[in-house]
């Protein structure tokens, strides 16, 4: 019936520890995923409608992985870093943009007829400031390539769409901007109500990369709190006859002890009856072939 695809920046599955805010089994949606443990290295398994299985990012590639690359590899199913040599981020190469623009996920979907959708909303300033620049995110970007309208104020105000944050706190507080606070579950239910529209929906979280790079056990707690309250609600929500998919570009929420990326290994999570086509997933690059063999199939 379709994809929920839900990439979450920056999260590897590290050593246990206390430098690892994920060596908990109290966090809401990851220990489910986890099967009621840590999402830590060596959790992975397979069972008939879901699985969780370690991925690599770097992709033969010298280096940390980065965002630019590592999201062009997740989203369009190439390998990014070694086209152009080099791992490279936070925002897309020069020598990636063509892949994000024209061999998207997004737009890949789309060619076969199928209905996609971004849910991720953003403030004016972004618009703003990527215009100016002429600097898009790689989300933005390919969203934009395939003809997807971008969020603003207008749909976060109509309930639906999502915030970076979830909650909406931000664009309250730090731009003044008059949006209700809502709770991590009730960005869960736009979600799942958006779901019943399209074939393809995808919703991005960047805070825990962000989280990382500062390196604040405090933060890092709260940022997975609170998305694991959306995520637990999404789990428990989406319909049977749905597919949801979560994955990272790149190690680094999973070792506060250095502020950079790392070459862990990092989570793909499937649920539903379109988990088999993810059975055999070694690389991030795995995942974009993955979603759209399960479209075919529900299609």
């Amino acid at each position: 019936m379709g994809v929920l695809f839900l990439f979450v920046d920056g999260i590897g599955l590290g050593n246990s520890g206390e430098q690892n805010p994920f060596d908990r089994n109290d966090l809401p949606g990851f220990s489910e995923m986890a099967r009621g443990g840590a999402m830590i290295d060596g959790a992975d398994y397979e069972e008939e409608y879901r699985l969780l299985r370690a991925v690599d990012a770097n992709l033969g590639v010298e280096g940390l992985p980065q965002s630019g690359t590592g999201q062009a590899a997740l989203f369009t199913g190439e390998n990014a870093p070694e086209v152009i040599g080099k791992h490279f981020g936070p925002f897309p190469h020069s020598g990636v943009k063509p892949m994000l623009c024209e061999r998207s996920v997004f737009c890949k979907a789309q060619e076969r007829g199928w209905k996609c959708h971004f849910i991720n909303a953003y403030p004016e300033i972004f618009f703003q400031h990527s215009r100016q620049r002429g600097r898009w995110t790689c989300t933005t970007l390919m969203s934009r390539a395939a003809g997807l309208k971008l969020n603003g104020e207008e749909e976060v105000r109509l309930g639906k769409a999502v915030t970076a944050g979830l909650t909406q706190r931000a664009w309250r507080e730090k731009l003044g901007l008059e949006v209700p606070v809502i709770m991590p579950e009730e960005a869960a239910e736009r979600v799942l109500e958006s779901m019943d529209q399209v074939d393809l929906l995808l919703y991005e979280y960047y805070l825990t990369d962000k989280a990382g790079h500062g390196r604040s056990r405090l933060q890092a707690s709260e940022i997975l709190e609170r998305y694991g309250r959306f995520l637990r609600r999404l789990l428990k929500g989406v319909k049977s006859g749905h597919t949801l998919v979560l994955c990272s570009d790149h190690g680094n929420l999973e070792d506060l002890s250095v502020k950079t990326h790392t070459c862990n290994l990092v989570p793909l999570y499937v649920q539903g009856p379109g988990s088999r086509h993810f059975r055999r997933a070694e690389r991030i690059t795995d995942v974009t072939p993955a979603i759209l063999a399960v479209l075919e199939e529900e299609g």
